[in-house]
């Protein structure tokens, strides 16, 4: 058969082509790594395991969870970023450390987005503004008021420098038209535990991190950061019912290494979608303080492009850099 070079390049792209669909038809066909940039026991841990585990279920193949943690995710983000684009090692991650950390830090080995290919939306988790039980505002109407008319800003504990639950806060201060002065831990643990402990007044954290303080009487909600209230404290307001505008929720999303191959992308999903849509999932996720999200690789795509669009300016205000 003789081929003109217009010939051979279709040709070859259609070879191509069907090479990847026949590839997709057996994928998965050996272990899936999915790499967790955080430590053991936070948010996105408990997520990945919860996940990996229906993923063998639906797959028929061993799905493990690695846990890279470091550099507040970086480290896990970049090792991901560097992995085979066959769909066998994927990354499971927060939007603190995909929308984040590029205008966070002034040196970083990673794009968000050009090294990664959005999988799924799997989940969201708001940030509760928590305070001691002892402190004198009981609502955010209360909390806006006292920083408007105490001497010194009221003081807030966040989980580090550039953090989420850091960014929240500075953004609370400049919607709500006030002053907080932010106090870094090393870690929501400690930080929580200062507030219990009446050493600091308040603190945003992830619902999964302290909802069980808040259902013991520890600790006192004052709002949550999604849009509308959370299912697991319907009581609870959102911060947006005061402070109109304000939202910052940390979701879960899984992405494979940029040029994995359109139909894994699209076989991954339709694991995922069927994963997070099982009762026992959906189940485990509430029990968690995690909301399912469900759709595909757009729906992912645009909230990680809007999280950055919404916290580079944030960043930027608040002075935050590391370098």
């Amino acid at each position: 058969m003789n081929l003109n070079r217009r010939d051979f390049g279709a040709f070859t792209a259609a070879g191509l082509l069907l090479g990847s669909k026949a590839f997709a038809e057996q994928y998965p066909s050996k272990l899936i790594t999915i790499v967790v940039p955080q430590a053991p026991g936070g948010t996105n841990d408990t997520v990945g395991r919860i996940l990996a585990q229906k993923l063998g279920e639906l797959s028929n193949q061993r799905v493990i969870v690695e846990n890279r943690p470091g550099a507040n995710g970086n480290i896990g983000t970049e090792y991901a970023a560097r992995q085979s684009k066959e769909g066998y090692t994927l990354l499971l991650t927060v939007s603190s450390t995909q929308a984040i950390n590029p205008a966070l830090y002034k040196k970083i080995s990673f794009d968000p987005v050009k090294d990664f290919d959005p999988v799924a939306p799997v989940g969201v988790v708001p940030n509760v503004l928590v305070v001691n039980p002892s402190f004198s505002a009981k609502t955010m109407a209360e909390l806006i008021q006292v920083a408007k008319t105490s001497k010194e800003p009221p003081q807030y504990a966040s989980a580090g420098n550039g953090s989420l639950n850091h960014l929240l806060g500075a953004m609370l201060a400049s919607r709500a038209g006030i002053q907080l002065q932010h106090v870094p831990y090393r870690g929501v643990a400690p930080a929580l535990t200062d507030v219990m402990g009446g050493q600091i007044p308040l603190a945003f954290a992830s619902l999964p991190s302290c909802i069980e303080f808040i259902k013991s009487g520890k600790l006192r909600a004052l709002g949550v950061s999604s849009p509308k209230r959370s299912f697991a404290l319907p009581d609870v307001p959102a911060i947006s019912e005061v402070v109109p505008g304000y939202t910052g929720e940390l979701w879960v999303g899984l992405f494979s290494v940029h040029g994995t191959p359109a139909p894994v992308i699209a076989k991954l999903n339709e694991l995922v979608a069927q994963a997070v849509a099982a009762p026992d999932v959906q189940e485990r996720f509430k029990v968690a303080g995690v909301e399912p999200l469900t759709g595909g690789p757009t729906r992912l795509a645009q909230l990680l492009k809007e999280d950055i669009a919404r916290w580079a300016p944030i960043v930027k205000e608040s002075g935050a850099v590391v370098d």
